[in-house]
């Protein structure tokens, strides 16, 4: 099958990012075609302007709709999009020039209809963008839950960086209308559909993650309130690592308690662990301010996906709570 590509982009009040992602699409390596759909989703600061500089360089197609959502844009983006292959990005990322070939090498080599990279942190990104990223990717902390390359047909991707092909994507009908978790529910519907997903650990994105410690925070939360629903949409992906953050967090409680009484031994083997971290992310990072920053990035990655994960849990399974009536800010309404 000759591959032929779409990138799906939608935005929301981010002509900033959209400028640098385009740039970074002009540097791309070698002589593959592709095209790009950019999706603005209801934003009252557009990227309209940014985005006419580019069309005399790029193949770049441009719609604006109402506010519905990242992954109803998305839906809209693919059914407007030429391709056969579409391959879904946040506006927030940067390609490296390599991206598009090793994608395009790593689906001809072994095809699959979907497949995910990872995010790696650019030499440009802040230091707490850089501490953030290696807890959010390390296989020490909730990064190791999603999968890895030897799990391949259960590695679910993320919608900063997705591939998709048009046929699966017809099939599944796309994302639906939960977010966050719009793209593991896409994930776990393919592998029903007989599809199987893989990750292409080449074809990685610089993801800025535009984010302080209180955005963050509210972003993992919201990851932690999401994955009990999916537990219930799609009971057989259930996995006891879901509640390691929650266990993490009480457990970290209980160790300061106990030092408070006079016994440090749990308190001890935590510092181990933060000790384990910063080193290796002085070793990723090679910035001892990053590793530094790497210690609270992940006490609040924990706390907050942990104490969401258990939030939603009470709620749907001990006291049988609808998901879209008790957490209406984490479903869009559809057009």
């Amino acid at each position: 099958m000759q591959l032929q590509y779409s990138f799906i982009i939608p935005v929301y009040n981010r002509p900033d990012e959209i400028q640098e992602l385009l740039e970074s699409f002009e540097a791309l390596y070698g002589d593959i075609p592709f095209e790009i759909v950019i999706i603005e989703d209801g934003s009252t600061k557009t990227s309209k302007a940014i985005i006419d500089s580019f069309k005399n360089k790029l193949d770049i197609s441009y719609y604006f709709k109402e506010n519905s959502g990242p992954g109803d844009s998305r839906n809209y983006g693919m059914q407007h999009a030429k391709g056969n292959y579409f391959i879904i990005l946040d506006s927030d990322c940067i390609l490296p020039t390599s991206y598009l070939i090793e994608a395009d090498k790593s689906l001809k080599a072994n095809y699959v209809d979907c497949f995910g990279g990872p995010d790696a942190a650019h030499n440009s990104f802040s230091n707490l963008q850089k501490a953030i990223n290696f807890s959010m990717t390390s296989f020490i902390t909730t990064g190791g839950i999603r999968g890895n390359k030897k799990s391949v047909d259960k590695f679910q991707p993320r919608s900063f960086n997705m591939g998709l092909s048009k046929k699966a994507f017809q099939d599944s009908k796309g994302f639906g209308r939960i977010h966050p978790g719009e793209d593991p529910d896409l994930s776990i519907r393919l592998w029903n559909l007989g599809y199987k997903t893989k990750l292409i650990p080449e074809a990685f994105v610089y993801h800025k993650r535009r984010i302080s410690w209180s955005n963050f925070y509210k972003q993992v939360n919201k990851f932690g309130m999401v994955r009990p629903i999916l537990n219930k949409w799609h009971p057989t992906t259930k996995k006891i690592t879901y509640w390691f953050p929650t266990l993490f967090s009480v457990g970290l409680l209980f160790a300061i308690l106990l030092f408070l009484f006079g016994y440090n031994f749990l308190l001890i083997a935590y510092v181990f662990y933060f000790v384990i971290a910063f080193v290796l992310a002085l070793f990723s990072t090679k910035s001892i301010m990053v590793s530094l920053l790497t210690v609270p990035a992940i006490i609040i990655q924990f706390f907050g996906y942990g104490y969401g994960f258990l939030k939603s849990t009470l709620a749907i399974s001990v006291f049988n709570k609808t998901p879209e009536t008790h957490f209406p800010k984490l479903f869009f309404k559809l057009k």
